[in-house]
């Protein structure tokens, strides 16, 4: 264990072994702390992991630091981290301090000049982020949000919006959300038994429905009426 401790000088095989333990640290704090994409960071989990990054940094490139007292203020700050989404999921003032609220970037086809200054983005982004949701004229939008996490949600006029089957008032089947059973060859049991299903009657189906076998099958699904979508190796 002496690789865990400050040493004048670190073997390779002391150097390799404090990688492996700081990688599994950083994977059990990861899960602990709960996954989300670089897009979806809050500003407390960008402060956290900008923290934990530089802490674990030091010790794995300089020998003279232990690993230990990285390892426990990166614990202490997990903690606080909990401690922290407690109190953002407990209180709403405590997360709207943190978070902040959503506002209006353009309300009745009419762009909030001041509003972008607050959000700290351009004129060029916010026609940018329209475009990307399919919208040609800022006139056809009744609505756009800058939400807390710094995405934009945009609200067509009404007669701007998609036609529905309740506007035509078009009888709608119920959804049905197709499960995999199949992938990569292999069957996926759990999922069979939440259909009601078992190996034999997926062989079955294949041989007497495709004429194949479960190695030919790249991915299938099946709905709740038994309805199988196969996709084949190519």
């Amino acid at each position: 264990m002496e690789f865990f401790h400050s040493q004048e000088s670190l073997t390779t095989i002391q150097w390799v072994l404090r990688a492996v333990v700081t990688f599994f640290f950083m994977l059990i704090s990861a899960r602990i702390m709960g996954q989300r994409s670089i897009s979806q960071l809050r500003l407390i989990d960008f402060v956290i992991a900008l923290t934990i990054g530089n802490i674990m940094a030091h010790p794995l490139s300089d020998e003279h630091l232990g690993l230990k007292g990285s390892m426990i203020t990166m614990t202490v700050l997990i903690i606080l981290y909990l401690c922290t989404i407690f109190l953002i999921l407990k209180f709403q003032g405590f997360r709207t301090l943190l978070h902040g609220q959503a506002f209006p970037l353009i309300k009745d086809s009419q762009i909030i000049y001041k509003n972008l200054s607050k959000a700290r983005i351009s004129l060029d982004v916010l026609l940018s982020e329209i475009r990307k949701q399919k919208v040609s004229d800022v006139k056809d939008v009744s609505l756009a949000l800058w939400e807390p996490d710094g995405t934009i949600s945009i609200f067509l006029k009404t007669q701007q919006q998609t036609v529905t089957k309740a506007d035509m008032n078009i009888p709608a089947k119920p959804f049905s959300f197709p499960r995999t059973v199949i992938k990569e060859g292999k069957l996926i049991f759990h999922e069979l038994n939440q259909l009601g299903k078992d190996e034999e009657w997926i062989k079955r189906k294949l041989k007497s429905n495709y004429n194949a076998e479960l190695h030919q099958i790249l991915l299938a699904t099946m709905d709740q009426k038994e309805t199988l979508t196969i996709f084949f190796y190519r």
